[in-house]
């Protein structure tokens, strides 16, 4: 007898087959021509996010809807996390070390001036996802970060940064230092 093992795509076709035999009406499964071939998983830990948990959570499902290279997913118990998230007195921040890791601080200064928290988490994870600061910059470019003003409360990616971070993950830069971004970047 010979075992044979089926990849996902024989498998897909096997199903079709089976449904046609039986009677059923086979169907094409939907095919994306610019979904990446692999997504890599980014962790993060918003445990020392404090108020700020659920902003965190959200800019990071933002990030999940844009774009497909990249999923940003809350760390395990007794996981290490990729990004860390913490609160502070301070004004917002990102300290990435490697494209996909960091440290990102939100802090409440700017939320006391009247910032958006949702904006202030997704801009953030932006600059660990490696996109710079575009200041001065309109309120529907996300990483124009408080240049926009406290009125914007946009916290979604244009089209250019969400094909930016497709482009940082989707080759070979995974892993390494955004480039000159390798200090704090302060908003």
């Amino acid at each position: 007898m010979h075992v044979r093992t089926l990849t996902t795509g024989g498998l897909a076709a096997a199903c079709l087959m089976s449904m046609a035999l039986a009677g059923g009406q086979a169907a094409a499964a939907p095919h994306t021509v610019n979904a990446p071939a692999t997504t890599r998983v980014v962790t993060y830990d918003a445990g020392g996010s404090a108020e700020f948990r659920s902003a965190v959570d959200r800019g990071a499902a933002i990030w999940n809807e844009s774009v497909d290279a990249v999923e940003l997913r809350p760390a395990s118990a007794g996981q290490r996390a990729n990004i860390r998230v913490l609160a502070d007195n301070g004004w917002p921040r990102a300290l990435p070390t490697t494209l996909g890791s960091g440290t990102v601080y939100i802090g409440r200064q700017a939320v006391d001036e009247g910032y958006d928290t949702v904006r202030i988490s997704a801009h953030e994870l932006g600059h660990i996802l490696g996109l710079p600061d575009r200041k001065p910059g309109p309120c529907s470019s996300l990483m124009s970060g408080s240049s926009a003003g406290t009125a914007c409360t946009n916290p979604y990616p244009n089209a250019a940064e969400k094909a930016e971070v497709e482009g940082n993950f989707g080759g070979a830069l995974v892993g390494r230092v955004p480039s000159a971004r390798a200090e704090v970047i302060v908003d």
